[in-house]
């Protein structure tokens, strides 16, 4: 008994944090909570123990009327058709499960924006012209979401964010990634969730199929989320499903000789991105010779390329809903 507690209950000497779950927490709560003996703990403290679905109520603004609004933050994409079967489709899906609610879109790539405006004639917002937007039009608390995959670079910029608007408005929050818990003290794990998710749309594998699953990498340490990732796929015992990415690590060529020793002739290759854009388009499908496809056909593979966004997933898509609704609850549950 003695030893449960103490997995259950720990302390983190250092910055005086503590897991203080006995039992499972509620989705949208952090795990971590200072420890009660800290005395006076600093504005940093504090912060640093923000994990899960963050959220501020800002005294300065009690008194103010509640007027709410969802802010969905995503990378981008200049293709058209896919944005329009993914990101777009996942916001009216946020949108259809807050009927009432004002719900707005914005990108962080200003980039693609600049090249939309061109091309398309249509502006989308960054996420500060998207929240000052939202403050001149009287909005006073705003539950923010994110299409992210993994908590890494894209992700710190949505933190920064809500550290930076968060006391100019009543309330708000942000909620986290798609992955983000792995089932560590009594948390749900959302890595697993997302294999069963992701798994709707492999094809039947035989002894000598396997599904190439391509993340996009990042020098962030997140990148460690695609190894947590592979061995989820392990055990779930779906087939033969191998994880590596564009930028980071796992690299296609690391995985190539582990088709080679179980035997795999034939391969599957998706993007696990929530958009099927150039990444998808170029790097993995395309038809030059530094192609992941090229590359795998000169490797002896047969390769079929399945060239749709996680977007495009409707399991997926559900996931981020249920993300929304966890930064949207906790925007709901009363000042502390």
């Amino acid at each position: 008994m003695k030893k449960e507690r103490w997995k259950k209950v720990v302390t983190m000497a250092v910055l005086g944090i503590s897991i203080g779950a006995v039992g499972a927490l509620p989705a949208s709560s952090a795990g971590y909570t200072l420890n009660r003996e800290v005395k006076n703990a600093t504005p940093a403290l504090r912060q640093a123990a923000q994990i899960g679905v963050r959220s501020y109520d800002n005294p300065a603004m009690k008194e103010a009327e509640n007027k709410d609004a969802i802010l969905v933050l995503s990378f981008g994409t200049t293709y058209a058709e896919n944005r329009a079967a993914t990101i777009d489709k996942t916001v009216a899906e946020i949108q259809a499960a807050h009927p009432d609610t004002k719900v707005v879109s914005a990108f962080t790539s200003h980039i693609i924006i600049d090249r939309i405006q061109k091309n398309e004639g249509l502006r989308i917002p960054t996420p500060e012209q998207a929240l000052e937007q939202l403050k001149a039009e009287g909005y006073t608390r705003v539950a923010v979401t994110t299409l992210n995959v993994i908590p890494g670079i894209e992700y710190d910029y949505n933190a920064a964010l809500f550290d930076m608007y968060k006391g100019q408005f009543k309330k708000m929050t942000l909620g986290t990634p798609v992955l983000y818990w792995m089932g560590q003290e009594n948390q749900r794990d959302d890595v697993a969730e997302f294999v069963q998710a992701i798994a709707t749309q492999f094809p039947p594998l035989g002894e000598t199929d396997a599904v190439l699953v391509m993340a996009h990498g990042t020098p962030h340490p997140a990148n460690a989320y695609y190894s947590v990732l592979q061995s989820r796929f392990d055990a779930a015992c779906l087939g033969k499903v191998f994880v590596y990415s564009v930028e980071g690590w796992p690299h296609l060529d690391t995985v190539i000789p582990m088709l080679k020793a179980k035997g795999i002739e034939h391969v599957t290759i998706m993007p696990m991105m929530v958009v099927a854009g150039d990444h998808a388009n170029n790097d993995m499908a395309g038809d030059e010779a530094d192609s992941h496809k090229s590359i795998l056909e000169q490797a002896g593979f047969a390769v079929t390329p399945y060239i749709h966004g996680l977007g495009e997933n409707e399991a997926v898509r559900q996931l981020f809903v249920e993300r929304a609704d966890e930064a949207w609850d906790a925007l709901e549950e009363p000042a502390k």
